[in-house]
């Protein structure tokens, strides 16, 4: 039988230390929004922090959430909550909402209501913003102890393969990979990967802009290649294949847990390994990632907030 909820939307902001430089977009803090849930007896919280490059933003979440306000008060199942809402941060937050809510009801924590092992420790992979390169190589000392660090890059080839090269000097002992976020073109890319090469850098993600993935086809790296942009949701997943090695599943991109483990049980079956990922922020959003990271094949790549 269904239960009947009461849905509570908050603004959330989180301002960043120091901006956070990407390709074609610096970032100086996030807009996120906070939902729970109550059926008067148990409630559950989650946050969605939107997708700045599909226009997702607080503004947008909040009225998407005011919009589905009655149907998701009516008590969806996480599946029918797939046709209320659409794949973003608004889903993401109340899909989280869902299962912390039903983890509560039955007593059993959300691992095991997915069907999952306990999550155990995992790397976390720290992201550096684009910068001056021996700004960005003392920032990666900074880091200290940590054991994969991931780079932006902006698509200026030349400054790019000169950040990575002072990075990879400052930290010689750390995994590697680097993020282009769409910034360079196919006839750019046996440059970039050459470079990465020497640099010893053990991940390519997004070289290419959503919707040229075709140009990859034929295209070999010998360095496995990431789709982020190109891989928001699970009707992405058949294009990918032959042309990307991994996926970046991100919560908000596909709009929660819920989908996020069709994507990566349909990457597994595909031969793709699968990344999860949580933009900065608060450490709640995190949990619902962590519950399922054990099934992927790596960890967390996020920036630092204050």
């Amino acid at each position: 039988m269904t239960t009947a909820l009461t849905l509570d939307v908050k603004a959330q902001r989180l301002d960043f230390k120091a901006p956070f430089r990407i390709s074609g977009y610096v970032f100086e803090g996030l807009d996120c929004v906070v939902a729970t849930l109550s059926d008067g007896t148990h409630s559950g919280r989650g946050e969605g922090d939107g997708v700045y490059y599909l226009d997702d933003r607080q503004p947008h979440m909040l009225a998407e959430l005011e919009r589905t306000r009655a149907a998701i008060e009516a008590g969806p199942t996480r599946e029918e909550l797939r046709s209320i809402l659409p794949a973003g941060g608004a889903r993401n937050a109340v899909d989280a909402a869902l299962w912390e809510l039903e983890a509560k009801r039955s007593g059993k924590p959300v691992w095991e209501l997915a069907g999952l092992e306990a999550p155990k420790p995992v790397v976390t992979t720290f992201t550096l913003g684009a910068d001056d390169p021996a700004k960005m190589a003392q920032a990666a000392v900074v880091f200290g102890p940590v054991r994969a660090i991931k780079v932006k890059l902006t698509g200026d080839l030349d400054l790019d393969i000169a950040r990575v090269a002072a990075i990879r000097a400052a930290r010689p002992d750390v995994w590697l990979g680097v993020d282009a976020n769409q910034g360079f073109a196919i006839n750019e890319l046996d440059s970039l990967v050459a470079a990465m090469l020497t640099a010893k850098v053990s991940l390519i993600e997004q070289p290419l802009a959503r919707g040229r993935e075709a140009d990859l086809d034929g295209y070999r790296s010998p360095i496995p290649l990431a789709a982020d942009e190109s891989a928001l949701t699970l009707e992405d997943v058949p294009g990918l294949v032959g042309r990307f090695d991994v996926v970046n599943i991100k919560l908000d991109k596909c709009g929660g847990l819920t989908e996020g483990l069709l994507i990566a049980q349909a990457a597994k079956a595909a031969g793709l390994a699968s990344w999860w990922a949580i933009w900065a922020a608060p450490r709640s959003a995190w949990r619902p990632a962590f519950c399922w990271g054990n099934f992927a094949t790596s960890a967390i790549w996020t920036a630092r907030s204050s």
